[in-house]
């Protein structure tokens, strides 16, 4: 593993301007490299690279045919790569390896997906009046913008990258100041690929600095953002400015419903992987558990138990058999314990975990002291408090942390459901397939589960309501996302035709065409 991580501009490896910073292993808290960081200035030559190879056309106008053999030979050098980065994205994440080997293994599926849709896009002809072909050309943006988080570093920027390469564009990312490892990484691979230098760059740095450098450029014609609300706010306000394309994957507290049909073992297991993977860091996680009341006393009392089995099963990331990593950072286990701290205080029920892991693992004895590890943890109405009161059920913690209540109707269901200003994912269990396809359509997410959870493919479209976000990832959404739309209009009327019906201001009277 390398010591020290360097921009990656016109397919080299460069030095950063702006002050390096380090990246820090959240299992242990131990620097595991340092990064260089992108100053304004480095900015600036990015996107001059990456316009000046736009403008050769050495990549967006090369021949669909060819463009999608490069994402083929991305897709599978990738492939034969992950179980090297599999072991840098749980270094710098604390993600359990065998969680990101998983993970990791399907994205090459991104760079086919894509490919082939570059390869066969078919254009149109439009049905226009008189003499005329009107056909309809697909082309791409420019230079582009990809800013992606923490929690899967690979995954999203290889979500964005994929369908911004295909359509023709100049890309640069700015991965999460927390892991740009392994998309460092990425932009090598590409190179080795095939990929021309100066399609792609990555600039590692922090989003006051280089983000903002970033998205102010006027040269940038999209911007494509997954983070936080808040912050999706700010740079939705900058692209507006400068009248880019904008897409924004951003915040969520997602519901699952749970009706009293469902074998309570699945609907526990369903439940326990969509809240508790990742460590709960993902936006689609599931954080407001909606249970019927028939069935909450029993369907608590199981997820207590497997919360508690997978906190018994916490320990080195690098442990096969350990279930669990630690959040991403000290400030983030901040947040998570500031909220959970807050449902103490107003009195709610604590079923399970609430409190920082301390001491060493009884899985192997890994030292939870200098990681920023935080067990499952249930939350359920007190005596005279109700969850839906307090912060917990409103703000998104990006931790395992779960709020549970129950509800007696269906429509009581949906309502809980929808109460939240973010609309990403949402998961229903039931056996029933007509409740199913009630419940789905009166959901307020752009993503609902149906006995299953994190289901994720290149061709299904990945995006929010409300304030998760705007725009899509994946499917053919995406990749149009990418181009835009140019209308060429030809004429094929004789030069008899031209001379009778077009000329406007002629002398005389008689039909002339207009429009």
């Amino acid at each position: 593993m390398e010591q020290e991580y360097k921009l990656f501009v016109a397919g080299n490896n460069i030095i950063g301007n702006a002050q390096p910073f380090d990246i820090n292993d959240p299992a242990t808290g131990n620097k595991i490299a340092t990064c260089h960081a992108a100053s304004p200035q480095d900015v600036q030559h990015a996107i001059t690279v990456g316009q000046a190879a736009f403008d050769s056309g050495v990549w967006s106008r090369m021949a669909p045919a060819d463009r999608a053999a490069v994402m083929t030979n991305i897709a599978r050098l990738f492939a034969t790569k992950v179980s090297t980065l599999a072991v840098l994205e749980s270094k710098q994440t604390g993600r359990p390896l065998r969680e990101m080997r998983t993970q990791l293994g399907r994205l090459p599926e991104w760079f086919e997906y894509f490919g082939a849709l570059c390869r066969t896009e078919e254009g149109s002809v439009q049905p226009t009046r008189g003499s005329l072909v009107n056909y309809i050309k697909k082309e791409p943006l420019g230079v582009v913008a990809l800013i992606t988080s923490f929690n899967h570093p690979l995954l999203i920027s290889v979500k964005k990258l994929a369908p911004a390469l295909a359509a023709g564009n100049s890309v640069i990312i700015k991965p999460s100041e927390m892991a740009p490892l392994t998309v460092i990484e990425l932009g090598r691979i590409a190179k080795e690929a095939g990929l021309p230098d100066g399609v792609l760059s990555i600039l590692p740095g922090f989003g006051a600095v280089t983000g903002k450098a970033l998205v102010e450029d006027p040269r940038i014609q999209k911007v494509d953002l997954t983070g936080g609300t808040p912050g999706g706010r700010v740079i939705g306000s900058i692209v507006g400015r400068n009248l880019a394309s904008w897409t924004a994957e951003l915040g969520g507290k997602a519901p699952i419903c749970v009706f009293e049909n469902v074998d309570l073992d699945i609907a526990v297991n369903g439940v326990a992987f969509a809240s508790f993977i990742a460590s709960g860091q993902t936006c689609v996680a599931g954080t407001r558990i909606i249970v019927q009341r028939t069935i909450f006393e029993a369907f608590v009392a199981k997820l207590k138990l497997k919360a508690e089995s997978i906190g018994r099963r916490m320990g080195s990331p690098f442990n096969d058999v350990s279930m669990m990593g630690p959040v991403i950072s000290q400030r983030q286990l901040g947040v998570v314990m500031e909220l959970v701290e807050d449902a103490k205080k107003t009195g709610l029920g604590i079923v399970t975990g609430g409190e920082r892991m301390k001491g060493k693992s009884p899985l192997d004895g890994h030292d939870f002291d200098s990681g920023f590890f935080y067990p499952p943890t249930l939350i359920i109405d007190g005596p005279s408090s109700k969850v839906t009161d307090a912060r917990i059920w409103r703000e998104e913690a990006f931790g395992p942390v779960l709020a549970i209540v129950p509800f007696d109707t269906e429509d009581e269901a949906i309502a809980l459901a929808n109460d939240s200003e973010y609309g990403l994912g949402s998961g229903i269990w039931t056996r029933d397939g007509a409740q199913a396809m009630r419940v789905a359509e009166k959901f307020q997410t752009g993503l609902v589960w149906v006995n299953t959870h994190h289901r994720n493919d290149p061709s299904s479209p990945w995006g929010g309501w409300k304030n998760s976000g705007v725009g899509r990832e994946n499917g053919v959404a995406a990749f149009h996302s990418y181009q835009q739309t140019k209308s060429v209009i030809i004429s094929y009327s004789t030069e008899e035709e031209s001379r009778t019906a077009d000329d406007w201001f002629r002398e005389g009277s008689g039909d002339v065409r207009y429009g």
